[in-house]
């Protein structure tokens, strides 16, 4: 595999990453309804013309109001979302190159993360209900569960490439990528996807059991907003994952940015597929096993990486 160095290009082309991320969230949700109608006895193509269909039906339907709703965080929380998964973005190289090549680049991407507690949180606190409320306690619950786990994963890779800067980490990489001695942090960094992005088994913020949660009273774009926000974070997490993990845009013969579109498309299907493998688990249920199971192993998982670090000197 050839070396990737990653540069940092205008501004300008932040456009372009926002319809890319864009994109590639719109995919997989065709995706994801392609794999719902199969289930249900529909063909490939009827599956994955769901999202569109109801995308349409969105952006016609008209908001709905509630009584006492604070109505400005609110719209805070519901466009919030998106725009938190296109910061996250900015420091994902994209093959050799990347919006914002910050020294703390890892730090800014769970920085952004803490973000969307809070994001989460307004858009049940919001309209004044008592089901998207009890969806935004839940999304806060699980986020305890995690985040200190996500945190340790994290450091994993900075700690093997010896910065906080993404474009070395993905240096790092070359011959070997992070998830094939980091197996650990990087399921760990998987599920705590799941989790920002409400998505699949930690999907509980949004379950049906509390009438959709924290989508329980939006509609209209509303709506809209809320899950192509999901859907934008659960991308942003698949490609800062293959930047992470999965050596960023290296590989051969294909241009590095082609290598880095491709890694995420296809983590991306990884989630999409496992959703519907995986029930929907209790927040309280998640506790328990990520502090008293997950974090040892993932911090046995640091001190490993620590060791192999020091043994090379």
């Amino acid at each position: 595999m050839s070396p990737v160095d990653v540069t940092q290009v205008p501004a300008v082309w932040t456009p372009v990453a926002a319809v890319l991320l864009l994109a590639l969230a719109g995919a997989a949700a065709a995706l994801d309804g392609a794999v719902a109608g199969r289930a249900e006895g529909r063909s490939w193509r009827a599956g994955a013309g769901v999202p569109w269909a109801e995308t349409a039906r969105l952006l016609r339907q008209r908001r709905r109001t509630t009584v006492a709703a604070d109505r400005l965080l609110w719209q805070v929380a519901v466009a919030g979302l998106l725009v938190t998964a296109l910061l996250k973005t900015v420091v994902v190289p994209l093959g050799s190159w990347t919006l914002s090549d910050l020294p703390v680049g890892i730090v800014w991407f769970n920085a952004m993360d803490v973000l969307v507690w809070a994001l989460v949180w307004l858009a049940g606190w919001g309209p004044n209900s008592a089901h998207s409320l009890v969806g935004g306690y839940r999304f806060l619950g699980q986020a305890l569960s995690y985040e200190l786990p996500l945190m340790f994963a994290l450091t994993a890779p900075a700690v093997a490439a010896g910065s906080l800067r993404v474009g070395d980490v993905v240096a790092a990489q070359q011959g070997l990528w992070f998830a094939v001695w980091m197996p650990v942090a990087f399921v760990v960094y998987c599920v705590a996807v799941a989790g920002f992005a409400a998505w699949g088994p930690l999907g509980a913020p949004v379950g049906t059991d509390v009438a959709g949660g924290v989508l329980t009273e939006t509609s209209g774009v509303d709506r809209w907003l809320l899950q192509a926000g999901r859907w934008a974070l659960l991308t942003a997490g698949a490609a800062f994952g293959v930047a992470l993990f999965l050596g960023g845009g290296s590989g051969p013969l294909l241009p590095a940015w082609l290598w880095s579109v491709g890694k995420t498309a296809a983590l991306l299907a990884a989630f999409v597929v496992a959703r519907r493998h995986l029930p929907t688990l209790r927040p309280d249920r998640i506790a328990p096993a990520a502090w008293l199971v997950v974090l040892p192993l993932v911090l046995v998982q640091l001190l490993v990486v620590s060791v192999v670090v020091l043994g090379r000197g």
